[in-house]
């Protein structure tokens, strides 16, 4: 052995070897010397016999290294070379000769300007270089690895590539931001890493990239470099189209899909359906049912089932479930060209303490805050993110931009806002601290979502933002006009921006007075139709989501009293009731057959009870409120207009009927568009049952849930009504009808 390499002072040569020297690409990789006279190359290469410098534009060798001890520490002159230039380094081990490209010859390939908004929280595409991306060097492939870790010591990339040594890979620090960073050639697709982290205790640590692109599946925990070949979109009409469209005034019949129970297959009926799948299974049926939308519950990579994914721990991975990123594109893609628009739930609201995850990042509180009473979520033992953090606000809002921008999904669900909002969320006194002027309002939580919305919307036009607000907080879906201002006690400015907010109250409230005996409703009418007093105070969803279906609630259908004829009669009169109440619509995956049981996870839909005919019925029925829907523009255009809706009677509490008509285009009570809606929730039949009807002439019955096509006694009025001129419910024409049992009737001029 050789020791005629003096630039290596004394102890830097062990503290290589244990990997605690930091400052690597100060020493190793290609300097000039102290004269100028020459240029040096340096190298630890753990098990290495000799290397050879060679340069990559000539493949000559340049010069043989002297090696420094028996532990890998190689250092050698490059003859007269003054001029850097690329090199491999062919390394002789006791069984092989490999050629290597030093990854400690490149210089930093970050930005000045993507570090600084990344610190102000005003970064949208951080995954762009955070995590693991390809680049092309000096006209080198590789994959530039870089993470936020500000308090760690030392932090080195692990992985398939450096058989998971910490000293090989120890990467560039950048004291004035806290990343840490590392450009390495000849990686593959596919290779499993992680980060491993020397803490401030000086604790050896490993974690999952945060910005990982693919994830290994559970019970491993790497993170895996993402593939590099980019998809082919093929939806640029879908994404031009949807920059024009306003979804307050069009048709929003949205399905609810948890992928891994939608359907699944295999001989034991266990597998998951996978994308291409999914493309032959899913979208034809969302079509034939006649939903404008799917919204899948959160794809971010998750380790527990049970979670059903709002347990995220890679937040920019898309879970290995069902395929991979490109399979998901494909997906989406084809959803796009059949004329269906694709949401996304997204969960910003809190994330888990699996140890590999973001729990004390690099050995301190980073992403949650120090404080448990503003860190930790009592109710599902997660974590909270410090909104106050710049790089925290980065990290959430390009992962918003991530699936909106490069899986061109056409909306997010926030999930939990409330949580978000609110300081004392699920907390007794002494168990949280008020903000900066004694209120309970998160200030920083507030201002993240007011920022998110004004940049997405910005951003990607056309798409919708949907809040799951479950309080009265006021201006959840209104205009941002002003920045949050705060003064004691709370603040006075609290528009958040949202497009849409799930209608947490009409579904509380409808779903109460529905698990009532019919002969006790008349005692709780106004629980059904109190909705429409605060309608018009924001822009609503009605919601039938997975929530109401878990946890022991029993499926929708048995939520129902009486016998079976009477629960099928009861939610088919329910959902006519919906689909004319204004506001969008979303109904969770099975309800649309009046699935049974309670939501499994696990198992798939039970689709074998579409072969009885109640379940038939149930089908059918929503395909053609949905049919209905999409072709009555009185069904959506003014949803959040006064002038869409009249009651024609809220208060026959003794009969338990609603009666009430959806207005069009045109002005009140003279539009053809008109449609009347009267809903009997008792098993009571009533004849000569008097209507007001806006013009004169023949009606229609164009939907009776009542029908035996659907199920039902076949109660009505032959699909015709004529009018007479008989002023009533203050209109100038009306009708005796027959109103069937628990059913809805919806009449129109068409």
């Amino acid at each position: 052995m050789t020791n005629n390499a003096p630039e290596f002072q004394h102890g830097i040569d062990v503290a290589l070897l244990n990997g605690e020297y930091v400052d690597v690409f100060a020493l190793l990789g290609m300097h000039g010397s102290d004269d100028g006279k020459s240029l040096l190359v340096r190298c630890f290469l753990r098990g290495a016999l000799g290397v050879d410098v060679i340069c990559m534009k000539t493949s000559r060798k340049v010069a043989s290294l002297d090696k420094c001890n028996d532990q890998g520490l190689f250092s050698g002159k490059m003859g007269r070379r003054v001029k850097p230039f690329l090199y491999k380094l062919r390394v002789r081990y006791p069984l092989d000769i490999q050629e290597i490209i030093d990854p400690y010859q490149f210089p930093s390939l970050l930005d000045a300007d993507d570090l600084y908004l990344f610190a102000e929280g005003q970064q949208q595409q951080s995954y762009q270089f955070l995590g693991a991306n390809w680049r092309v060097n000096q006209g080198v492939t590789g994959v530039l690895f870089c993470v936020w870790a500000p308090n760690a010591q030392r932090v080195s990339l692990i992985g398939d590539f450096n058989h998971w040594d910490g000293a090989v890979n120890v990467m560039r620090q950048h004291l004035a931001n806290g990343l840490w960073e590392i450009f390495i050639p000849e990686v593959s697709a596919g290779d499993q890493y992680k980060f491993e982290i020397i803490d401030v205790n000086g604790q050896c640590i490993e974690r999952a990239d945060p910005y990982a692109k693919a994830m290994q599946s559970a019970p491993g925990n790497a993170s895996i470099v993402p593939e590099q070949a980019p998809y082919d979109w093929q939806d640029k009409q879908w994404l031009k189209q949807r920059c024009d469209k306003v979804w307050h005034q069009a048709a929003m019949s949205t399905y609810e899909v948890h992928l891994g129970s939608w359907r699944r297959q295999g001989e034991s009926g266990a597998d998951y359906l996978d994308y291409s799948e999914l493309i032959k299974q899913l979208i034809p049926y969302v079509l034939e049912m006649g939903f404008t939308h799917i919204q899948l519950m959160p794809l971010s990579e998750y380790p527990f089932d049970g979670s059903w994914g709002y347990q995220p721990v890679g937040l920019y991975a898309p879970t290995y479930r069902f395929g991979d990123a490109n399979g998901l594109k494909a997906f989406i893609d084809a959803c796009h060209q059949a004329g269906i628009a694709v949401l996304l739930d997204w969960v910003p609201a809190h994330f888990p303490k699996d140890p590999h995850g973001l729990k004390q990042f690099d050995g301190t509180r980073l992403y949650e805050h120090d404080d448990p009473r503003q860190g930790e979520h009592p109710d599902w033992d997660t974590l909270i993110y410090n909104y106050e953090r710049g790089e925290v606000q980065s990290y959430l809002l390009s992962n918003a931009c991530y699936w909106l921008k490069e899986f061109h999904f056409d909306g997010l669900r926030l999930d939990a806002v409330s949580s978000m909002l609110y300081l004392d969320y699920s907390r007794e006194a002494g168990q949280w601290l008020p903000n900066a002027y004694g209120g309970r309002e998160n200030l920083a939580a507030i201002r993240f979502l007011q920022n998110l919305n004004q940049r997405l919307y910005q951003s990607f036009p056309g798409i919708c933002m949907i809040a799951e607000e479950s309080t009265a907080w006021p201006g959840v879906t209104h205009i941002i006009d002003k920045p949050l201002q705060a003064q004691e006690g709370g603040q006075t400015q609290q528009n958040l921006g949202f497009g849409f907010k799930w209608n947490m109250g009409w579904m509380n409230d409808s779903l109460g007075y529905l698990s009532r005996d019919p002969i006790h409703r008349r005692h709780h009418h106004h629980e059904f139709s109190f909705s429409l007093v605060y309608q018009y105070t924001e822009q609503f969803i009605l919601a039938l989501s997975h929530d109401e279906v878990v946890h022991g609630k029993g499926s929708l259908l048995h939520k129902i009293p009486g016998d079976d004829w009477q629960k099928f009669a009861t939610l088919r009169a329910y959902y006519g009731f919906m689909w004319g109440h204004p506001g969008k619509k979303l109904l969770f995956m099975g309800g649309e057959f009046a699935q049974r049981d309670e939501w499994d996870h696990d198992a798939s839909l039970d689709w074998h009870l579409l072969q009885y005919p109640p379940h038939l019925g149930m089908q059918a029925w929503v395909k053609d409120l949905n049919k209905l829907y999409k072709a009555s523009s009185a069904l959506w255009l003014k949803d959040n207009e006064p002038s869409g809706f009249s009651w024609l009677d809220c208060d026959n509490a003794d009969s338990s009927i609603f009666s009430f008509i959806r207005h069009g285009s045109d002005s009140l009570a003279r539009s053809r568009d008109d449609l009347i809606f009267i809903v009997n929730m008792t098993p009571e039949v009533h004849h000569g049952f008097r209507v007001g009807l806006p013009q004169d002439g023949e009606y229609s019955e164009q939907l009776n849930s009542d029908s035996a096509f659907y199920g039902g006694s076949d109660v009505g009025n032959q699909g015709v009504i004529n009018a007479e001129s008989y002023a009533y419910q203050g209109l100038p024409y009306s009708a005796l009808i027959t109103v069937p049992p628990l059913a809805c009737l919806v009449i129109g001029k068409g």
